[in-house]
């Protein structure tokens, strides 16, 4: 039996037995005693909403183009990565280091399914995740980011991703893209239907147009475990965006955030406290959308309390809530709440608070995976995938 002993400053330690926090009562005596130095331990965060297959992450600079609309975005993506020349697994897995180096758990992975794609992008972002299976955990979305109707194939190409490294449907804004919701999503949900795989949809559909979507998903989610990313339309905070807050909740329909730029942010409050499960994540990160993100989610917490206007203590930690325990629900993962039993998935940061640590964003001192200590002062100890 191996085990691990966290020391800190405070009269309060943490003794992790065979990947999970124990009772102290039972300390077994071949412990290894680590000296936290005084720092705080933070359940490890989750990346909920990523999309690595289009990373440029420790490739040389890439230059981004003009883009005014969501199209624009779309066919710049397309052009660009026809120019890459480093592998999907090669980008996505120095990813994958970075952000785990930095705390992270796991992530949820939206690829790129499309015929000019074809399947590579599931197969490589699988690839660097299995060589990393010790470091985090991945799910697979199969996301039809250049249209699902419009790109036929597109669909068949999806449900083949499930047998082939993908665990989740993903969709894209059914009347903006496709400008067919009820076709749109009768293709998602047949899929989901036949292969009892959840789905993961993208909306940045605003306004009345949006709404109108995020109610035909919700009325169409019983029995199925869904999704919505983005819901800019929600993150608009109108009254008629909150009067679906109890629609979602009742529906089980689950929601992500990014905390990106300009764009609508959801209100971390108001759908906490009407029971919707919200979680966050980086989006893109140095891709052709964007040079902006590094994984980081103890930044990404802050970004969402920045965004969202948070001052007090409380909303300021329920920031990281949303990062660290609403990522772990909407992934299925087991929550850490540094008890005796919880997995022993946690950071340990220079901070006096959890409050602090949203505002400061330090990098940890210790990252501690299934009790194995991978991570220091944001470097991982073993760098080559096992």
């Amino acid at each position: 039996m191996s085990a691990v002993h966290f020391t800190h400053i405070r009269p309060h330690d943490l003794l992790v037995v065979d990947g999970r926090i124990a009772d102290l009562a039972d300390r077994p005596d071949d412990v290894v005693t680590i000296d936290g130095k005084g720092a705080l331990a933070l359940p490890a965060p989750v990346d909920a909403h990523i999309h690595p297959d289009k990373t440029t992450w420790a490739q040389p600079w890439l230059s981004r183009t003009p883009a005014e609309t969501l199209l624009d975005l779309i066919e710049g993506d397309v052009r660009a990565r026809a120019d890459m020349t480093a592998s999907v697994a090669e980008r996505a897995g120095a990813l994958m280091d970075a952000a785990a180096a930095r705390g992270t758990r796991a992530w949820r992975a939206h690829v790129d399914i499309a015929p000019v794609y074809g399947l590579a992008g599931v197969h490589g972002v699988r690839e660097a995740a299995l060589a990393r299976a010790h470091l985090l955990d991945v799910q697979i979305v199969a996301f039809p980011q250049l249209g699902l109707l419009t790109r036929p194939g597109t669909a068949e190409l999806m449900e083949r991703s499930l047998d082939e490294g993908a665990d989740i449907i993903g969709g894209l804004d059914p009347i903006g893209v496709d400008g067919d919701l009820h076709g749109h999503l009768d293709v998602l949900f047949g899929l989901a239907e036949r292969t009892g795989a959840p789905l993961d949809i993208h909306l940045h559909d605003g306004g009345e147009q949006g709404l109108t979507q995020v109610k035909e998903i919700a009325r169409r989610a019983a029995g199925h475990r869904v999704t919505i990313s983005h819901a800019f339309a929600l993150g608009e905070d109108t009254p008629a965006a909150r009067s679906l807050d109890d629609l979602l909740a009742g529906s089980g329909v689950a929601l992500t955030t990014c905390a990106l730029g300009a764009d609508p942010v959801l209100p971390v409050g108001a759908l906490t406290r009407a029971g919707v499960l919200l979680a966050a994540g980086s989006d893109g990160v140095r891709d052709p959308w964007t040079p902006f993100g590094d994984g980081d989610m103890i930044a990404r917490a802050h970004l969402l309390a920045y965004r969202t206007d948070a001052r007090t203590d409380e909303e300021l930690a329920a920031c990281y809530t949303v990062v660290a325990h609403g990522g772990a629900a909407l992934l299925g993962l087991e929550r850490v709440d540094l008890q005796a039993g919880d997995p022993a998935d946690f950071v340990l940061v220079a901070a006096g608070s959890l409050a602090e640590a949203v505002v400061d964003r330090p990098v940890p001192q210790l990252v501690v995976r299934g009790g194995v200590v991978i991570a220091r002062d944001g470097r991982l100890l073993e760098r080559s995938p096992r």
